[in-house]
């Protein structure tokens, strides 16, 4: 019938009521007079050896003892009960909040009882009718809880209602002693931020609302969807059998995206990511199941393709923030090094320069590839002052062996600069400083970037690359052929070298395709008046093909593997020292 929490007294109105000098009312009709003059619903029961029974009240609690009768209202036998709960404790007051059960018409009741009279029989009890405030507070909550765009649960509301959902959901498998499973798929808008910025944040609002209508139109009655972000959707479902469902769950969501949205007179084409991690109920936590599922979202806007979250993935993420964090630190101790991989004349087999590629032997780990720690670089941002440390040790490089050297020993050092150094950093002032700070001619160093740096932004990428020739530095793109250049815009850029990428010149003997694809770069190459550098030459044969092909230079483990410095300077005299012979 009704739901009794009892708190401990002391309460402000407690405090209040033992103030009043109650103890000094007659037992008479002044009691009227005296109820009746209290700002609140207010009763007086007397317990004595007939039982007990009120004495008198005022209005205001006639009023709530009549208003809304139906089975969940409180009445004196109730009020009667927490006397005696008051009198068998033996304590001074009593407090209590009383709910309503009834959803219709909720009714939230603030109830306190203090004893008074010469004998202690005699009990004032008091209420304040707090509905009103907790009608507005569950509706505070509510919007708390809510995105007020899209009306979906929001971060906090979607754990709030995953947790609760859970939570039945262990019930159950006690019950029926099994263990159910569990998934969170999260959906990532691409472009977002561009569309804003493009039409205005009311078409991106409008965007929002309309995916989210969409979504909504896709889901059972047993899932739940909310909002985590601007452009991040999250969903809970109960697994019935494997995996697997999750991708055809993911489909059924990415169906419904599948049209282009029309906003504010414009058609828009959505695209979206989506990634989803599995649980067990019991004994996976919900939040770190979302956590989870947001590292497989982050391969899946690189992949463009359902990504599912695989145990190993949380290692590989903990190892990136542990070679960041030691980065950060060998770059400021200075532990990394640049080694020299020698670039050779296909025509005169002379050495022709070098490329220098960075190396880390870590001190606890040891030697670290630069397969795992540029990527890292790239996404936390050192890879600008990497890539300036790179720049200037390579410059100083060839100043000190200039000045080992005879004068007869010329050669070029080749840089790599990563596509996000060009995007982040003030890469003209970048080598400018190398090459002023070195004393060396810009014609010294080459500025490698590859295909990737050119494809977001051309224009700016041209005016970037024609600062960097007013230096005199020469310009290689590597990697080519295995990004998305426009072969009619390549023309326009001011390039003096391509670097055919390993992955072609590996078995091209033997793959008539990949012979096709160097054969037609080295063409081009030559109809753009540029030259060509092969990497990855391993064998004679590939080699003499290249040389025949008329390939400018190669660059492999056939005439060398990368070399420390001093190695470097020994092969590059050595070199020259059997010229001259």
């Amino acid at each position: 019938m009704w739901d009794k929490t009892i708190f401990a007294h002391g309460s402000p109105i407690t405090q209040q009521l033992q103030s009043l000098q109650v103890e000094s009312v007659p037992k008479d009709q002044a009691h009227y007079a005296w109820l009746h003059s209290l700002p609140i619903a207010a009763a007086i029961f007397i317990r004595n050896s007939e039982g007990i029974k009120k004495l008198s009240a005022n209005q205001k609690f006639e009023t709530i003892l009549t208003v809304d009768r139906c089975e969940t209202s409180l009445n004196e036998a109730h009020y009667a009960a927490l006397v005696e709960d008051l009198y068998q404790g033996k304590c001074e007051s009593h407090f209590e909040c009383w709910q309503s059960p009834d959803p219709v018409r909720p009714r939230e009741l603030e109830i306190n009882i203090a004893q008074f009279g010469e004998q202690g029989d005699l009990y004032l009890l008091t209420v304040l009718d707090r509905t009103a405030e907790g009608i507005s507070r569950r509706n505070l909550r509510r919007e708390m809880l809510s995105d007020s765009l899209t009306g979906f649960f929001n971060r906090s509301g979607f754990e709030e209602e995953v947790e609760r959902e859970i939570a039945q959901m262990q019930l159950r498998d006690q019950a029926e002693q099994s263990i159910s499973k569990y998934a969170i798929i999260l959906i990532d808008l691409a472009r977002f931020s561009r569309i804003n910025e493009s039409v205005g944040s009311i078409a991106g609002d409008e965007l929002i609302i309309t995916v989210a209508s969409r979504l909504r139109s896709r889901i059972r009655c047993n899932e739940i969807l909310g909002r985590l972000g601007g452009n991040e959707f999250a969903l809970f479902l109960e697994l019935d059998d494997e995996s697997d469902t999750v991708e055809r769950v993911a489909d059924r969501l990415r169906q419904g995206l599948t049209e282009p949205c029309q906003l504010s007179g414009l058609e828009i084409q959505v695209e979206c990511a989506f990634a989803a991690a599995v649980a067990n109920v019991g004994t996976d936590d919900p939040s770190e199941t979302v956590r989870f599922a947001q590292i497989a979202l982050k391969r899946a806007k690189t992949s463009k393709c359902f990504e599912l979250y695989s145990p190993g993935s949380d290692d590989n993420l903990r190892r990136r923030f542990s070679i960041e964090t030691d980065l950060r630190r060998a770059l400021k101790n200075g532990e990394l090094d640049l080694h020299y991989q020698p670039l050779i004349d296909m025509k005169s087999g002379e050495i022709n320069g070098f490329e220098a590629l960075a190396r880390w032997e870590h001190p606890d780990r040891g030697f670290i590839s630069p397969i795992d720690f540029i990527p890292v670089a790239e996404e936390s941002g050192l890879i600008v002052p990497l890539g300036r440390w790179a720049l200037e040790e390579a410059a100083k490089t060839i100043s000190a062996w200039d000045a080992r050297g005879p004068a007869n020993m010329p050669f070029k050092i080749s840089v790599n600069m990563s596509a996000v150094q060009l995007v982040r950093d003030d890469v003209i002032d970048a080598v400018s400083s190398a090459i002023n700070g070195a004393g060396i001619n810009g014609d010294r160093l080459t500025i490698e970037l590859t295909e990737s740096a050119f494809v977001s932004d051309p224009e700016g990428a041209k005016k970037i690359l024609d600062s960097l020739k007013a230096l005199d530095t020469n310009l290689a793109m590597d990697d080519f052929g295995t990004g998305y250049s426009n072969l009619a815009y390549l023309q326009q850029l001011p390039i003096d070298v391509l670097k055919i990428d390993r992955s072609f010149v590996n078995g091209m003997l033997e793959d008539r395709d990949k012979r096709a694809i160097v054969r037609t770069v080295l063409s081009l190459a030559r109809a753009l008046g540029m030259k060509t550098t092969a990497e990855g030459i391993e064998t004679i044969e590939i080699s003499d093909a290249l040389r025949k092909l008329g390939c400018t230079v190669g660059q492999g483990y056939l005439y060398a593997k990368p070399l420390t410095s001093e190695a470097a300077y020994s092969f590059l005299e050595s070199s020259k020292a059997s010229e001259t012979c």
